[in-house]
């Protein structure tokens, strides 16, 4: 969810009118080979290191972390830090995420000068700077041009691309000019150090000092720690949500589905719907589906703060689930033997099969198919002396009920044993010349070319005759 390689505590120079932006740094070379695109040695790894980054996210976290050895944690400042990480997270989702990346709904301006206060609170860069590279995860996902693409590996996807330098260069664009026209974004962008100051560590402390008189315990805990917890959930997001879970509406990416990703993210863990369904405020669609972004958008289109709140017809949701359902149902039926298909199987007289049965090759005919039961006889379950009784001969009868129904697994396992076709008027072979002629035939196969063959449909199932009235 977070993005881009620059800092998130770094202001950055804003031209307006356009959709790029010039962090306040020194002017990029493009002929000098930006440090990303070198290998990384004992000589020169420091180089590779965002070191603004990494001691904003990893080196001052673990300050406060030795810092609380000295400095109690007192359960109001708990309860507080608790509230305050849940303002702050959902200034991420609710705000940075949904309504600016997404526009998956719109707000009215008091709820979005509430929602980009939180997300200074955050620590993640700016509304501009967070949704810029969010765009371009979903446009470019698990590519090159992917900020935190999760095929870089785990680590990297979670905070590894924060930590290292990336070449800006390499990084894929986007249009964001809808952002350069909000005012609550520029503001925020042009002011955003000062916001960070302010929402992440002067407000807890403040509120904390004031209300029980514990400023320390408020500049640590709800301060530094909470901002660390939810630097982390959202990163959880990049890395968890694209390797941990399932994939109910496509496969063909890796973003995923799991409730214990949910759980730490507000909601967000629902990935693999949000990138098929990005413009849709919520991210679980089901009831008991753990989403409290979603029920704090809804709650504040109650109250008129949040209004034109998007959602993809559910037709359309459940034509992607059921693709995806019959796409797994592909893959595992390739695995399986369904027997040699008809038309690769050789065209044999009536006579000649009847010779080659005699000549002690058990081969029975069935619905025109012949099969080869020499290695079945004797685990037949009906006997060897049934299915020897209609070797050489046209069983087609015998096996639909003439002596016994055979089951659904039987036509299924007869599939496997099948060599050939009998040749002379058989709707085989009449199936065979539509299929070579491109005539109409009735067939489906499944996404991986395969056959279906639904359970009571095989070749081999010949309906009983309707019974009808005795001549007069």
């Amino acid at each position: 969810m977070a993005s881009s390689s620059s800092s998130p505590a770094q202001a950055e120079a804003f031209p307006d009118g356009t959709s790029d932006y010039v962090p306040l740094r020194k002017k990029y070379d493009p002929k000098k080979p930006h440090i990303a695109d070198q290998p990384m040695t004992w000589s020169n790894w420091y180089k590779h290191v965002n070191w603004l980054n990494t001691t904003f996210i990893i080196f001052v976290p673990a300050i406060g972390l030795i810092s609380t050895y000295w400095v109690p944690l007192q359960f109001k400042t708990l309860i507080f830090s608790v509230i305050y990480y849940f303002y702050t997270g959902l200034g991420i989702t609710a705000g940075y995420h949904r309504m600016w990346s997404h526009r998956a709904y719109k707000a009215k301006t008091p709820l979005k000068i509430f929602l980009a206060a939180g997300g200074s609170g955050a620590v993640e860069g700016s509304v501009r700077w967070w949704s810029q590279g969010h765009r371009s995860h979903h446009r470019y996902t698990d590519t090159d041009k992917d900020p935190y693409s999760v095929r870089k590996g785990l680590l990297y996807s979670h905070i590894g691309w924060m930590v290292m330098k990336q070449n800006p260069k390499r990084i894929g664009r986007t249009d964001i000019s809808d952002l350069n026209e909000d005012p609550v974004v520029v503001w925020q962008h042009r002011n955003y150090l000062k916001c960070v100051i302010t929402m992440a560590l002067l407000v807890p402390t403040v509120v904390c000092g004031l209300g029980w008189n514990d400023w320390l315990g408020g500049f640590v805990y709800a301060g530094i720690l909470r901002v660390f917890f939810v630097q982390q959930a959202t990163f959880c997001v990049n890395s968890l949500a694209h390797y941990l879970g399932d994939q109910p509406f496509d496969d063909r990416n890796s973003p995923r589905d799991h409730v214990i990703t949910a759980l730490v993210t507000l909601g967000e863990g629902y990935h693999n719907f949000h990138h098929e369904f990005p413009s849709d405020y919520r991210n679980a669609i089901e009831w008991y589906q753990y989403d409290p972004t979603r029920v704090f958008i809804w709650l504040m289109s109650l109250i008129g703060q949040a209004y034109d709140l998007k959602t993809f017809r559910a037709n359309e949701i459940e034509k992607g689930r059921l693709q995806q359902q019959q796409k797994k149902l592909d893959q595992k039926r390739s695995k399986l033997d369904w027997g040699t298909p008809l038309e690769q199987l050789p065209v044999i007289s009536w006579d000649d099969y009847v010779a080659e049965a005699k000549s002690g090759r058990a081969l029975v005919a069935i619905a025109g198919v012949i099969h080869d039961v020499s290695d079945f006889i004797k685990d037949h379950p009906g006997g060897k002396a049934l299915i020897s009784s209609a070797i050489g001969k046209d069983a087609t009868s015998v096996f639909n009920g003439g002596v016994y129904l055979h089951s659904n697994a039987a036509h299924n396992l007869l599939s496997t044993m099948r060599v050939g076709v009998i040749r002379g008027g058989c709707e085989v072979e009449i199936w065979k010349r539509a299929q070579l002629e491109n005539k109409d035939a009735t067939i489906v196969n499944d996404s991986t070319g395969q056959r279906i063959v639904r359970a009571g449909e095989q070749l081999t199932r010949v309906s009983q005759p309707v019974a009808s009235a005795d001549a007069a």
